[in-house]
């Protein structure tokens, strides 16, 4: 039973990683907690629906428009919402992004209904089982996409042209204006990144569960912001492990507690860290200098 909670957990763990890398990319480069993120997940999820229900194209082929028409909303939403702003203070920030939040909130439920929507079976699952403990074939594709969008995700931000334009840009903006680089387009392609990553957990949770609704991205945009606070919100790897480890805590916590509180968990572990290690399991203190 164990063993089999875990396989579930690093199923939902690998979606909460997918969405807190959003949080923890506009974090680390504005210092932004963009709470609008958990509704472009939605979104995505929402576009791929529509692609393969009403314009019947393949999921593949509905997979990547989702993506492209994501990464596209992330870019407009930074140049619209939080450009002009972006050196103001962190409450008019906070109300922008509520204010996406719930544009896309509404947008969504007028033009698709406020109904849940079953996603379209795009692939029979198959079940394999190991001693007493079953794998589906979509938690390994949820597992596998996960994976590899945050290895490309790390390679991006560590051995390519845009990943250093991006690091530089999170620890000195100006100096790197200064130095050529159009931050304003590197802070861009940053929120279209986070909005790839949403999109792309948001298609695997509607594979996953076969069911949609316009406020999914409420609920998820909470876990994974705690995901991310978890692991270091600004730290990459670190978010990473704290979306694995959450989902960990979720599985286990309802077989060895109850499976009622199982969305209380997240919200405990938050107080928890908060409590006691405030910069999550890899976060450093920041110190500023006068």
């Amino acid at each position: 039973m164990i063993v089999q909670q875990l396989i579930n957990g690093l199923t939902i763990g690998s979606i909460y990683a997918m969405v807190a890398l959003g949080y923890t990319l506009a974090y680390g480069i504005l210092g932004l907690i963009n709470f609008a993120h958990g509704d472009v997940y939605m979104v995505g999820a929402f576009i791929a629906y529509f692609c393969v229900s009403v314009l019947k194209l393949n999921i593949v082929v509905s997979f990547f428009i989702s993506l492209a028409v994501s990464g596209m909303l992330g870019a407009f939403i930074e140049f619209t919402a939080f450009r002009s702003i972006r050196n103001g203070s962190r409450s008019s920030q906070l109300i922008s992004a509520i204010g996406v939040s719930i544009i896309l909130q509404n947008t969504v439920m007028l033009t698709m209904g406020s109904d849940t929507k079953p996603f379209p079976e795009v692939m029979k699952a198959a079940a394999y089982e190991f001693s007493n403990v079953t794998v589906s074939s979509t938690q390994i594709l949820i597992m596998a996409v996960a994976l590899t969008f945050m290895a490309l995700l790390y390679f991006l931000i560590y051995k390519t042209r845009i990943g250093i334009a991006m690091r530089s840009t999170a620890q000195d903006p100006a100096m790197t204006s200064l130095m050529g680089i159009d931050v304003n387009k590197v802070i861009s392609i940053t929120f279209s990144i986070g909005a790839v990553l949403g999109a792309a957990a948001g298609i695997l949770v509607g594979i996953y569960y076969n069911s949609l609704v316009f406020n999914m991205g409420s609920s998820m945009g909470l876990k994974a912001f705690v995901a991310a606070v978890l692991g270091g919100i600004g730290n990459i790897p670190g978010t990473m492990l704290g979306g694995i480890v959450l989902g960990l805590a979720e599985s286990l916590g309802a077989i060895l507690i109850s499976a009622k509180y199982k969305d209380a968990f997240a919200f405990v572990i938050l107080i928890l860290v908060l409590l006691f290690k405030p910069t999550g399991l890899f976060g450093k203190k920041e110190i500023d200098k006068v």
